[in-house]
């Protein structure tokens, strides 16, 4: 594939991200992506024959981007690079918005994508365990390892239902840009109840930054 062939393709994926983020998955049709970019639909057809493989470049995209932070998510061991770790997990799921705010919508119309998410799961949850079990190993918390379980559960659960949650709920006033952020304080507060020592103080910066 030529520069300019590769060049072209990453401006479609681009384009059908920002429209499937703002408009949501089932209004972007390949001819309103091509009128966006200001291409022919033969010119983006040659590229992705269908929208489902639009879907699938950008899904490979999100996981790729959700993996890397669950592989560093391993070596987490106090409680600012917890919050950090999660910051830019939920970053990554900002950016791809569209995947878990119209995940009904995916599966139903792309089917092939269900085992794939499905393993996308599964690896956050094991990288959200990893993340609890490096702040107990490293006396950040007080946890029995069924506690361990249940936090990685519930740090997934938030990530995944994060964008439905907001849907439901008043505008505050946050920025938008600082909304991972806040999101990541908010799943940081399931360990609050295992904190010791001087972690503490951290989690009391964060909700002075965030909710005062």
């Amino acid at each position: 594939m030529t520069v300019a062939a590769t060049r072209t393709r990453d401006r479609i994926l681009e384009a059908s991200l920002a429209l499937f983020n703002q408009d949501g998955l089932a209004a972007g049709s390949t001819h309103r992506i091509a009128a966006e970019l200001g291409i022919s639909p033969g010119n983006l057809h040659y590229h992705f024959k269908a929208k489902q493989l639009i879907v699938g470049g950008l899904f490979r995209r999100f996981e790729e981007r959700l993996s890397a932070c669950m592989d560093a998510a391993a070596s987490v061991d106090a409680l600012d690079d917890a919050w950090l770790s999660l910051h830019l997990t939920f970053e990554a799921i900002n950016e791809y918005r569209f995947i878990y705010r119209d995940v009904g919508y995916l599966l139903s119309e792309y089917p092939e994508l269900e085992a794939r998410a499905q393993a996308l799961t599964a690896r956050s949850l094991l990288g959200s365990r990893s993340l609890c079990a490096g702040l107990k190993d490293a006396g950040v918390i007080e946890a029995s390892d069924e506690d361990v379980e249940m936090l990685a559960l519930q740090i997934v659960f938030a990530t995944t239902c994060w964008f439905s949650f907001k849907r439901l709920t008043p505008k505050r006033g946050t920025q938008a840009h600082a909304e991972p952020a806040l999101a990541a304080y908010y799943a940081l507060t399931f360990l609050s109840p295992y904190i010791v020592g001087e972690a503490r103080g951290y989690l009391n910066y964060l909700r002075s930054k965030y909710l005062l």
